[in-house]
């Protein structure tokens, strides 16, 4: 049995729910994980079984509005750390584990493992190779991070802690959720209104959620045919929410993956920008809709490059009423 295990995954709450396999794999053979998050995957981090702790910082080299690297940003960073056994930095391919690596050897910590295909010299002792060509999903990215340093898990499957009772009437609603992190990620906000419209119309009752930045978005989508919920739940009500829904109709955005996370189907509006194989819904059915061929194809943009946004503008109502009905019946 290994002693403290850090676990660093700083970026979005998609992405820290996509590393718990990993941190479950690494907490059934260590007395804690200690999990550095971000601000923007702090609550994701607080609803992953087999996390002891969870530590916020600012990382400046994958932060989406990067604090300027500062003695006393990285002292406090210092402060936060535990006295770790061990540590493993959980990275998407274009993210580099190098600057982490480097701080936790001046911390003191024992035995680093990450992927890095930049030459890693003295500051990782397990360095993991993977063939970037394949879009290998994220879950299993992470999970093989894990199993290279010697914790073997289980699948790679994400989960999380029981979500409370949904603030919603009966189970099996269809939730959707217009907003995304990235403008260039979304299904425009009138075809969401459509949708909701048309799935209305269909029998289904239709649930809209979103941030507190985002009740006008979700206000004009839910319409007089949807259940508005924007601003109203915290990401575990969320997750009650989702649990109780037969699908999900979403972007490339957090609570695709919370959806997947409590077992519920997804309709993924998905804009190519990002590989499909890498941060589609995992291990749960889904329908993926959108021109995955489009022109912004692997631009990581986050403002659509493309006169139009002709990936996801293209896709209609019916379409994702169709997908909803795939999933469900």
């Amino acid at each position: 049995m290994t002693g403290t295990v850090l676990v660093a995954r700083p970026d979005s709450a998609g992405d820290v729910i996509l590393a718990g396999p990993a941190i479950r794999a690494v907490r059934a053979r260590a007395e804690a994980v200690v999990l550095l998050a971000g601000p923007l995957g702090r609550a994701a981090a607080e609803l992953l079984p087999g996390v002891d702790r969870v530590i916020e910082w600012r990382t400046p080299w994958i932060d989406i509005d990067p604090p300027p690297v500062t003695r006393e940003h990285v002292a406090r960073l210092m402060e936060l750390l535990p006295a770790a056994d061990e540590a493993l930095i959980l990275t998407s391919f274009h993210q580099s584990a190098l600057p982490l690596a480097l701080l936790l050897r001046l911390r003191g910590v024992g035995r680093i493992t990450a992927i890095s295909e930049d030459y890693p010299g003295s500051l990782l002792d397990v360095r993991v190779r993977v063939d970037e060509t394949r879009h290998l999903p994220e879950a299993e990215r992470m999970l093989a991070v894990a199993r290279a340093a010697g914790f073997d898990g289980g699948d790679a499957t994400p989960a999380v802690k029981r979500p409370p009772p949904s603030v919603v009437g009966p189970p099996g609603y269809v939730v959707v959720h217009p907003g995304t992190a990235a403008p260039a990620r979304a299904w425009p906000p009138h075809r969401h209104r459509e949708a909701v419209e048309a799935l209305s119309f269909e029998g289904f009752t239709v649930v809209v959620t979103g941030g507190r930045s985002e009740r006008a978005l979700t206000a004009e989508v839910a319409g007089r045919h949807g259940v508005d919920l924007g601003g109203l739940t915290s990401l575990p009500e969320l997750a009650g929410v989702l649990g109780d829904a037969c699908a999900l109709v979403a972007g490339n955005t957090g609570p695709a993956h919370l959806a997947a996370a409590v077992g519920t189907p997804v309709v993924s509006l998905f804009a190519p920008v990002v590989p499909a194989g890498r941060w589609a819904p995992y291990g749960v059915p889904y329908v993926l809709l959108g021109d995955q061929q489009a022109a912004c194809k692997d631009t990581r943009a986050r403002l659509c490059p493309v006169r139009g946004h002709p990936c996801l503008s293209g896709v209609t109502a019916e379409q994702v009423v169709k997908a909803v009905r795939e999933l469900v019946t």
